[in-house]
């Protein structure tokens, strides 16, 4: 048997020969491979394939360069280098004379239809010269002013592209090379002072762009597309909201991209986890990480001083590129204009990367190969490589983390952020609910059927979409050419553009087969089938005005909101909740596609309490007595109300106006003359003008005698014509008898009532009236309810004499009230409960039910029982009093009359008044009514509460 082959020696630092393969071996250049792969995937998904292609076909001859520089040798180093050095330096100068620029910078030379960029290949000059001259024997003071100069002119040419950032890494990769040829740690710590020194210099290099993204880093993120920020900002958000496996492969994923400036360069790695998910981001650091390890560990097996340094310096660039440009990716250093190494698009720096890859691991193979070829005395190895090397790696480790973190606790809000900048929203109207009577008829409908539909389009999308511009012209009877006109007429960024108003049918076709980018909104204008008759109650609706839109953010001018009446005060409930069509945007904010869409919550219905069939008598009724009135400022009004619950069965107001005046859109002229029209019909006046109450206020009065008992009310009290009290004589209407309380009430005797408020003073007096209501707001679901007046002496203001109590007895004087603080009172009288109006009774629609509207349970009059005289009065005045023109209805009835005095009225002229409660032994409802006017019959409300309380009792069934 022969003799055993010698095993090759140990290789000085405990370092053993490996050879050339093995998976260790292969580990750098498929690390290499796995990034040149991820930045071309990359390039077809946001840049498409013709650049992913160009890119491609550099990328194959920059690995066939890589494997030719596989069989570098060390030998050869020296004349590489100064060849590579000459070139680059021959191309920078080349660039000051005849270069191409960019963005303010002149950086490349173009070569036919190819461009160079020799900045690129100097980072390779550079390190290769460097190592060249720092790795021989020769002293340092021979070696240190040579280094120097050869790195100094490429990086001075470099900044005066300006390229501040590729001249940076110059000087950092020559540092790398000076630390790692063991220079004296005094010389590189001078030459660092005076980098140090130097470096506010730089500032005056800085482009626009690169210092709006120094202030960007230090200033926080900003929201400009334009601005500082921004950059770092689209960056965030593509790491932190991506999903596991990327949005490539999403319809939107080519818009989601467009978000991100500089995607292919020095964007890139935040662009692969966009588009290929965090999986893919970890891979990217993986392998950069494997690469500029295998790097630092080549320079290590490389046999000459030379070779190693070379590996050195290309471990530390390639890991000062990789750490610099995730940094800046994550925020986590400023966005300094370095791409990421293989996977940034570049066709010079991507072959420079190559072959320089490709001879730092020919130069290690060449070692590991030769290793007993080189002498002792030239096996120094570069000092500190590795230690830079672990650096880098746990610092990539770090970024990982801190990407990982930003998915976990920013992913929802950087993905919502990703969503709402992409998007841009416009309002489907929700439809309005109606208002019904208690029947189920439609008072105020949703929309006119009648009233045109408006048709909006998308400008951007149809301009985009010549076949679904050609539909939609055809669907409306348009020409192409001039529809066309009218969308390019506008802005890109339009976001809707009314186009045509159609009828509701064809409004209704083009909303089921119209393109994309049409919205049909039909008809705002509301419906009033009844027209004025309800029309001071129902209201009507409009577009909000600035106080509007400053109270509620969520509406905007082009809305419809209720504006007067119960369109006003069930508002919120009636309106629903708008939706909305989404369009996806470009960063400039064109639209581009649908996107989602909400669809509106139909408002609810509002169901009144209200009796359509007793509004339209008690309304004609009321008509007629007006109408003979001499004076055209003269209102009227009529109130039912159920005094057991407080719903009001009718509420009639005129003058009067029809909402449909007020569309939307509003008729101007009519608007206009309802504006300037006497009586003001704009008016609800049932709840709004408050007026004396003349004798229906002796109810009032004689409610406090009893709830006292100053007085009793059967004592017959000397009347006459007048009474003189402190020197001023008041009358009576006509003069009249002694009369206990009950014939007092059934005639009206006001020296009775003189004479019982003087008993009583004021002060009772007031109070019993503001337990019945009066001088307080009713509470109906009404806006704008007038409180009306009552006066009382501790009140102040007005001096308060005897003869104002002797007024206030007749409901004269310091007291107003309005229709249905009248018809309260005489419903509390009637009932012993006082009651909270309430118009409306239940919401919701026909499909999801109805729910009661919560209203306010009557509250028992603490003087209740001992109101039999006052009821026994108002019986009087229909048994055989002023009121006997209810005596013939076929129910008991209950009522008082009143003419007051009002100075706001021409002379002879009254505010005549009567109320009434029916059937009186159990009332179930209270007419009161208001006409102004003279005081004969004509005018008399006595014949409209008639015709009321028969509507109510006897034709209701």
């Amino acid at each position: 048997m022969g003799a055993a082959a010698p095993r090759p020696a140990a290789r000085p630092g405990g370092v053993r020969p490996t050879g050339g393969g093995g998976v260790a071996g292969a580990a750098g250049p498929v690390a290499a491979g796995v990034l040149v792969l991820l930045g071309l995937a990359n390039l077809l998904a946001v840049d498409g394939v013709a650049p992913a292609g160009k890119q491609a076909a550099v990328a194959v001859v920059g690995l066939a360069l890589m494997v030719l520089a596989r069989r570098l040798r060390a030998e050869a180093l020296t004349v590489v280098a100064v060849g590579v050095y000459a070139v680059a330096v021959a191309g920078l100068v080349v660039v000051r004379v005849a270069g191409v620029s960019a963005n303010g910078a002149t950086r490349w030379i173009a070569v036919g239809p190819l461009t160079v960029q020799p900045s690129e290949l100097a980072k390779a000059g550079v390190l290769l010269l460097l190592a060249v001259v720092l790795g021989s024997g020769r002293p340092e003071w021979q070696r240190l002013p040579v280094a120097l100069v050869v790195a100094a002119v490429p990086v001075a040419l470099t900044a005066l592209q300006p390229d501040l950032s590729t001249a940076t890494l110059l000087s950092l990769a020559a540092v790398a090379v000076l630390v790692t040829s063991r220079v004296s740690v005094r010389a590189v710590a001078g030459l660092v002072g005076a980098a140090v020194v130097a470096a506010p210099l730089a500032v005056g290099l800085l482009r626009p762009y690169q210092a709006e993204r120094l202030a960007g880093f230090l200033g926080g993120s900003g929201q400009d597309p334009g601005g500082a920020g921004w950059a770092v900002e689209q960056a965030r958000i593509a790491v932190g909201s991506a999903p596991l496996w990327g949005h490539a492969g999403d319809p939107l994923a080519g818009l989601l991209a467009s978000y991100l400036p500089e995607r292919d360069t020095d964007l890139a790695p935040a662009s692969v986890v966009q588009q290929f998910g965090p999986v893919a981001g970890a891979v990217l650091a993986l392998a950069a990480g494997v690469l500029v390890w295998r790097l630092a560990v080549a320079a290590r097996e490389c046999r000459t001083p030379q070779a190693g340094l070379v590996a050195a310096g290309m471990a530390v660039l390639f890991g000062v590129e990789v750490v610099v440009s995730t940094g800046g990716n994550l925020g986590l250093l400023p966005l300094a204009g370095v791409p990421f190494p293989l996977v940034s698009f570049g066709g010079t720096a991507l072959v420079v990367h190559l072959v320089a890859i490709g001879s730092v691991f020919g130069l290690r193979r060449d070692g590991v190969r030769r290793a007993l070829w080189s002498p002792p005395s030239l096996r120094r190895r570069p000092r500190l490589v590795r230690v830079l090397a672990a650096g880098v790696v746990a610092v990539l480790l770090g970024f990982v983390a801190a990407a990982a973190t930003l998915q976990g606790s920013l992913g929802a809000a950087l993905a919502a952020t990703a969503h709402d900048q992409s998007t841009r929203c416009v309002p489907v109207p929700a439809t309005r609910g109606a208002i019904r009577d208690r029947g189920g008829a439609v008072l105020a409908g949703a929309t006119e059927r009648t009233a045109p539909s408006r048709v909006d389009a998308v400008p951007a999308m149809l301009l985009a979409d010549p076949a679904g511009l050609a539909r939609l012209a055809g669907l409306l009877g348009t020409p192409q050419a001039a529809l066309r006109a009218r969308l390019a007429a506008v802005p890109a960024t339009t976001p809707t553009l009314p186009v045509a108003e159609v009828a509701p049918g064809l409004g209704d076709r083009i909303d089921r087969t119209g393109p994309a980018g049409v919205l049909v909104r039909p008809s705002a204008r509301r419906a009033y089938p009844t027209g004025a008759l309800f029309g001071p109650l129902l209201g009507f609706v409009g577009r909000p005005g600035p106080a509007d839109l400053r109270a509620d953010s969520s509406l905007t001018a082009d809305d419809v909101v209720g504006r007067a009446g119960l369109e006003a005060q069930y508002d919120a409930v009636l309106r629903g909740v708008d939706g909305q069509q989404c369009f996806s945007v470009t960063p400039a904010g064109v639209p581009v596609a649908p996107a989602e869409r909400r669809a509106p919550v139909p408002g609810a219905d509002v169901v009144l309490a209200v009796d359509t069939a007793l509004q339209i008598r008690l309304a004609r009724s009321l008509q007629r007595a007006l109408d003979t009135t001499r004076n055209p400022r003269a209102i009227a009004s009529a109130v039912a109300l159920d005094p057991r619950t407080g719903q009001v069965r009718a509420m009639v107001s005129l003058p009067a106006y029809d909402g449909a005046v007020f569309g939307p859109p509003t008729d101007a002229a009519a608007a206009a003359a309802l504006a300037r029209a006497p009586g003001g019909p704009m008016l609800q006046h049932a709840t709004r003008s408050a007026v004396p109450p003349g004798s229906t206020f002796k109810l009032v009065v004689a409610a406090a005698d009893t709830a006292s008992g100053v007085q009793d009310p059967g004592l017959v009290v000397p009347t006459g014509a007048e009474l003189t009290v402190a020197g001023h004589t008041f009358h009576n209407w006509r003069p009249m008898g002694p009369m206990a309380m009950t014939e007092a009430l059934a005639w009206s005797n006001d020296v009775y009532f003189y004479k019982l408020a003087l008993a009583l003073g004021p002060e009772r007096l007031v109070g019993t009236a503001r337990a019945l209501g009066v001088g307080t707001p009713t509470g109906v679901d009404l806006p704008g309810e007038s409180g009306g007046l009552l006066g009382s002496p501790s009140a102040g203001g007005e001096p308060w004499y005897v003869g104002t109590t002797v007024q206030l007895g007749i409901g004269q004087g310091p007291v107003e009230v309005t229709p249905l603080q009248n018809a309260r009172w005489t419903a509390a009288i009637a009932t012993g409960r006082l009651v909270t109006p309430r118009l409306a009774v239940a919401t919701g629609s026909a499909a999801a039910g109805f729910s009661p509207v919560p209203a306010p349970p009557p509250r028992p009059l603490p003087f209740a029982a001992t109101l039999g005289p006052v009821r026994d009065g108002m019986r009087a005045v229909v048994a055989g009093g002023t009121g006997s023109a209810l005596a013939t209805l076929p129910f008991p009835v209950g009522a008082k009359t009143g003419t007051a005095q009002d100075g706001s009225l021409p002379g002879e002229e009254y505010d005549n008044w009567i109320t009434a409660a029916a059937p009186f032994d159990d009332p179930s409802v209270v007419v009161t009514v208001l006409v102004q006017g003279p005081p004969h019959a004509a005018t008399a409300p006595d014949t409209v509460a008639a015709e009321g309380l028969r509507q109510a009792l006897v034709q209701a069934g």
